[in-house]
């Protein structure tokens, strides 16, 4: 980790801009990745936004964690493949699962799986997360898409930004909502004081468009089962939003309540169910429903009984 202080000695402007002209050595996307990530103090308070406008006198201290070059290596871990051709892949993610290799999760991810099963990928959408279009929290359970080639890797990257693709949700609540449906649309970015967490964040502050959409289907006394449909992807979405409107996700261990519900859970009961997008090639549209898990199943059954 290299720290760089910095004294503003006259009036200047966005954060971002100085950063790049007063360190050369940094692209100016660099530095705007650095300050996302929450490693940017500004008078001694984390500032996620690249925009801010400096004075004279502001105090900044930026950490430049250091570059851990990750070897790749292909494992032999069981996929549950919920459909496969020569293009792409979709598999239905079990909990406990991180998606790409990262410090201290080095190997047995999902990368490393795929890499055993897919072993042209290496390379496709980036050398340290190769085929990985989109992904999944740690103990997110569900459907995601995996490209097998560049022309699939930028089709589908692309019908995510376009949101063509549709991306929809099971989880259970705290709770329940006086309504039967809803959208929360709150912009989420990098939690001030805690950089593993994210927040609702204003945009002017750093936040980005986060879009969810929700339905009641199922209500069991003090908890509901919600359907959700992403609109946008950003980290944490659901769990972010949901806990915003005062019904976390049961078993999210960093936005919930904390209170047990009697199931011995493997994390947060959120599960992605569906996923519907359109092949690369043929323009066909492929759909597919992921089984939920059995710790799922259990504590719907369970919350049934009750």
């Amino acid at each position: 980790m290299t720290a760089i202080n910095l004294l503003v000695q006259e009036k200047t402007e966005r954060l971002d801009r100085y950063l790049s002209a007063e360190i050369p050595d940094l692209s100016r996307s660099r530095v705007q990745q650095l300050i996302e990530q929450g490693h940017v103090l500004l008078n001694d308070q984390i500032c996620t936004s690249k925009k801010i406008n400096l004075k004279v006198g502001d105090r900044i201290s930026l950490e430049i964690p250091a570059v851990q070059p990750l070897e790749l290596v292909a494992q032999d871990i069981p996929l549950d493949i919920l459909y496969e051709d020569e293009q792409l892949l979709i598999l239905n993610k079990p909990a406990g699962l991180v998606v790409h290799p990262a410090p201290g999760h080095a190997d047995g991810t999902l990368v490393n799986a795929l890499l055993a099963h897919c072993p042209n990928l290496p390379g496709i959408g980036g050398v340290q997360r190769p085929g990985i279009v989109h992904r999944l929290d740690k103990d997110t359970t569900g459907a995601i898409a995996i490209a097998k080639t560049d022309i699939a890797y930028q089709h589908l990257q692309a019908q995510l930004q376009a949101k063509t693709a549709r991306r929809e949700y099971l989880g259970v609540v705290y709770g329940a909502p006086k309504t039967e449906s809803g959208t929360v649309n709150l912009p989420i970015g990098r939690h001030p004081q805690d950089r593993k967490k994210m927040a609702i964040v204003p945009v002017e502050a750093g936040g980005r468009i986060a879009v969810t959409h929700w339905q009641v289907k199922e209500r069991l006394g003090n908890y509901t089962l919600i359907h959700f449909q992403l609109e946008t992807g950003r980290t944490h979405q659901i769990r972010v939003h949901s806990a915003k409107i005062g019904h976390p996700i049961v078993g999210d261990p960093v936005y919930g309540s904390g209170r047990s519900v009697g199931v011995n859970l493997p994390g947060q009961a959120l599960h992605a169910w569906q996923l519907k997008l359109q092949h690369p090639i043929s323009g066909n549209w492929v759909e597919v429903t992921a089984p939920p898990p059995q710790a799922l199943t259990k504590l719907l059954e369970v919350l049934r009984r009750r």
